[in-house]
């Protein structure tokens, strides 16, 4: 069916069919606006048509493919509309020139006609607020039996627009409504919204940081090599419980006992000398006096045996208290050299366990005394050991792996399951701070490292 052959006497429910077969036929929101100013004079013969959208104003001109929104012409029609939306009426109406502002008023006559109506565009019927609006013009009034007609076709329309832009994005849609909460922006979901983000950016949270940690011994008695030498023997396996007095471990005695034995076969030589000489003491001058020489001599030898025999004792390590023996495998102690004060095993007592963690420097956050530690272990981690911080070290340590971290120590009570040794996590929480100071701490300080300020 086409406008130039409709006959006059069309029942107007097979014109809206007709418009309404073509509004869902349409492939582009373009195509549709060209639709709406151009074919609606099967409704009702107007000389000016112009669509007007809340969110992108003057969208369509009849008589033409596009229009220059730059334009005297369109600037005028997109205040007009604008004036005519702002009364927020939803239905069809004429327009009063009386009613209009004096600066749109007296440009009616240069760019319309006589007579204009205002098609309200509504998203439903029982939208109470429109999206935008239909202005026809013409030079004869439109008979009011018409005015319902415009008023279907318009929601038609708009229905098939919507459906159109459907899966494009969302952001028309909210231009659209705009006009509808301006005057109730507390009901807007973008104002809940940012009202939500600024109550949780303020709730008090604790601040806090994860660093590597593991169980320790809270104070353990090192044993250290007593001299250079060799690791000869290993009396204890790993994690034995041992007594005071227990032998450890002892260095290789060869070359002490060889010297000894050198030393203790010197002073009975230095014995000997002295006995013949006192016995010839009796008859000869010089003899009485060389006796104070050897006994100065053997008091020498004396000394370097005692000395030696020392030194053999102190090869022969002991445990200097009770408690549970740390150390590597034995295999790798024997034979290995050792200088004097080397660690070689501790002894711990196996109820005093302390929780101890490396917190890089870049999370160094104010800590203090007696702060809450909490270690998760990665052989539990559904468990986790709860502590006091005990101290946290003022300058940073090198780690094994090139980083530095400053290292801490948490007292924490007596668990069966807190073995020394075991590994995990460890959570340290400092003062109450605001949630978004919490968010934002990291984000904040890698941004400040790259444009200093």
């Amino acid at each position: 069916m086409n406008a130039a052959v409709l006959p006059q006497n069309v029942n107007p429910a097979m014109l809206l069919l007709e418009l309404g077969h073509r509004a869902r036929a349409a492939r582009s929101s373009a195509e549709l606006g060209f639709m709406l100013v151009n074919d609606s004079r099967l409704l009702a013969p107007y000389r000016q048509a112009c669509l007007w959208l809340s969110h992108s104003g003057v969208t369509a001109v009849s008589g033409v493919l596009e229009h220059d929104k730059n334009s005297p012409y369109a600037q005028w029609l997109n205040e007009l509309c604008r004036f005519l939306h702002a009364q927020q009426s939803t239905q069809v109406r004429s327009v009063d020139l009386s009613q209009l502002p004096p600066e749109l008023a007296k440009s009616w006559n240069e760019w319309l006609g006589a007579y204009a109506v205002w098609v309200p565009l509504l998203e439903d019927l029982a939208s109470s607020l429109p999206r935008g609006g239909l202005l026809l013009s013409g030079s004869h009034p439109f008979e009011a039996q018409r005015l319902p007609l415009l008023a279907e076709w318009g929601h038609i329309w708009f229905h098939a627009y919507a459906a159109l832009n459907a899966g494009q994005s969302r952001l028309w849609r909210k231009s659209v409504a705009s006009s509808a909460v301006a005057q109730k922006w507390w009901l807007k979901k973008s104002t809940w919204a940012l009202g939500g983000l600024l109550v949780l950016s303020v709730l008090p949270v604790h601040m806090s940081v994860l660093a590597p940690g593991e169980l320790v011994a809270a104070q353990p008695v090192v044993l250290r090599a007593p001299m250079d030498g060799v690791i000869d023997q290993i009396h204890v396996q790993p994690n034995q419980i041992v007594r005071k007095g227990d032998p450890l471990f002892g260095l290789d005695e060869a070359q002490i006992s060889s010297r000894l034995d050198v030393a203790q076969q010197a002073l009975l030589t230095a014995e000997a000398e002295y006995r013949q000489s006192a016995q010839l003491a009796l008859g000869d001058a010089r003899s009485k006096a060389q006796l104070a020489a050897l006994v100065g001599r053997i008091g020498e030898k004396r000394s370097e045996v005692q000395y030696l025999n020392d030194q053999r004792d102190r090869s022969r390590v002991l445990a200097s208290e009770d408690g549970m023996v740390l150390f590597d495998s034995p295999i790798e102690w024997l034979g290995k050299p050792v200088q004097t004060g080397e660690r070689v095993m501790r002894i711990a007592r196996p109820n005093e366990v302390e929780i101890e963690a490396w917190v890089p420097v870049s999370d160094a956050i104010p800590l203090k005394q007696g702060s809450p530690v909490k270690l998760y272990l990665a052989a539990n981690p559904m468990a986790g050991l709860e502590g006091k911080l005990r101290y946290m070290a003022y300058d940073a340590s090198a780690r094994p792996d090139g980083s530095y971290a400053y290292r801490m120590r948490a007292a924490m009570p007596f668990d069966a399951a807190a073995r020394i040794g075991l590994k995990g996590t460890a959570k340290l929480q400092g003062e109450w701070v605001p949630l978004a100071y919490w968010v934002l701490r990291k984000p904040w300080a890698v941004l400040r490292q790259f444009i200093a300020w």
